[in-house]
């Protein structure tokens, strides 16, 4: 029988998803068999002295996975689960596919983020030949009306320059409907058992977080995702985004895509063209125009990385007259564990430790106090979050911890918020406070 003319790998990175895949569509495109694979990461402890990736959050993301590989079983093809770090696992696998003789191409989704760009570069050394594909965004590179060196570097003249412009979001491509099977070597790469893994650490959620969602409702991985934007966008939730979006209890102040959007198992531009859709038939509102614009946020933190990179990870980040932060180990501690004796960031830390989420009203207030307050330093703290959140985003939790501490571009020297003046407006009469207090 005639060997195929190229068996490719596909490796899921943020994008565990199968609607709006740019890349998988054009990997199943060029090669005639395709192995989808995945790598479970490894968890070292970080300089700050915790893991790189709390329980929780590594269940969620074992679902996330779990989902995805039934898509894909349902598809015909399957998914190989490797265990991580990324460059030795994928050398071994390349190692079975010379034994094949078949190239080594890798497919994948580009991230403009130092350590993944760096699991690139190693792929690359290693002998692969990588293609990338930017598909994480609300645009395709080639319709923005700026290169990455001419980005503007505050937020609002960036959205201002897409709007005068006019400057659309790319349709989402159709999804994958059919994959061909795995070529009968696949059978015996050595997998991670994620599944075994994941019935040895069930899911142990604090009860209060049925307070924040009805976590069924919000099950990880594409398929909750779908059916969740559906109804989502069917409802009068949108409308009201804009005078909700600030809550900080139950299901419906925002729209809790963030999960979803952070794994990729949700396109950003499925969402938008499901918002575009909603507007074309019932008109435009200004819930769904906030929503909007709070995916211009997350789209331009995208494109601060691809214009700035590591310099956005110095301790000054892009303020190189901004002072050394300190790190006093005690008071990240009483930080991190909610223990700092401020009742409105205590209850806020409590939550992101026991839940893996935390509202965006929240998040500003702790990192706040943890630089403003405590004089910490904001990389521990965008560390913790890191750790702590399901829907951790490399991009927006490094730009907005750099807007907060000054060393973004973010005109202001940096955001203080007041903890009190903050509950009295948000939490006044102390429901959140009393909901995370310490048993």
């Amino acid at each position: 029988m005639a060997q195929p003319q190229t068996c490719g790998v596909y490796w899921f990175r943020h994008d565990l998803r199968l609607h709006d895949q740019p890349a998988l569509t054009a990997a199943l495109a060029a090669c005639p068999q395709l192995v989808p694979v995945w790598v479970w990461p490894d968890n070292p402890t970080t300089a700050w002295g915790f893991a790189r990736h709390s329980a929780l959050k590594l269940r969620y993301l074992a679902d996330t996975v779990l989902d995805l590989r039934q898509r894909l079983r349902a598809l015909g093809s399957d998914l190989l689960i490797l265990a991580g770090p990324p460059a030795a696992a994928l050398a071994q696998l390349q190692a079975q596919l010379r034994e094949q003789g078949w190239p080594c191409e890798l497919w994948c989704e580009e991230i403009a983020a130092p350590d993944e760009e760096a699991e690139l570069q190693a792929a690359r050394a290693a002998g692969w030949q990588v293609h990338p594909h930017w598909q994480s965004g609300l645009f395709a590179l080639a319709d923005l009306p700026f290169r990455p060196d001419t980005l503007p570097q505050v937020f609002t003249p960036f959205r201002q320059l897409l709007a005068r412009t006019g400057c659309q979001p790319a349709a989402p491509v159709a999804p994958i409907s059919a994959l061909p099977a795995l070529p009968a070597w696949a059978a015996q790469v050595s997998q991670f058992d994620l599944a075994a893994w994941r019935e040895s650490h069930p899911a142990a959620p604090d009860p209060r977080a049925a307070l924040r969602f009805d976590l069924p409702e919000f099950a990880a991985g594409e398929s909750a995702a779908l059916r969740y934007l559906q109804a989502y966008l069917a409802s009068e939730l949108p409308t009201h985004y804009k005078q909700t979006r600030n809550g900080l209890l139950g299901a419906a102040y925002s729209s809790k895509w963030s999960a979803w959007l952070a794994s990729g198992a949700l396109s950003v531009r499925q969402i938008y063209a499901g918002l575009a859709a909603r507007e074309q038939a019932r008109g435009a509102d200004e819930g769904c125009e906030w929503l909007y614009f709070e995916l211009l946020w997350r789209e331009y933190f995208r494109h601060l990385h691809r214009q700035h990179g590591r310099r956005l990870y110095r301790v000054s980040g892009l303020n190189p007259s901004a002072p050394a932060p300190t790190h006093d180990p005690a008071r990240f501690a009483h930080w991190r564990e909610g223990q700092t004796g401020q009742p409105f960031i205590d209850a806020g830390m409590r939550e992101l430790r026991l839940t893996g989420y935390l509202s965006n009203r929240l998040r500003q207030n702790v990192a706040s106090y943890l630089v403003h307050d405590l004089g910490g330093d904001w990389r521990a703290g965008a560390a913790w979050f890191e750790a702590q959140l399901v829907d951790y985003d490399v991009y927006s939790n490094q730009g907005n911890w750099l807007y907060l501490a000054g060393r973004g571009t973010d005109p202001r020297a940096g955001r203080r918020f007041n903890p009190l003046k903050q509950a009295q407006d948000y939490d006044r009469a102390g429901d959140y406070q009393r909901c995370w207090a310490a048993d």
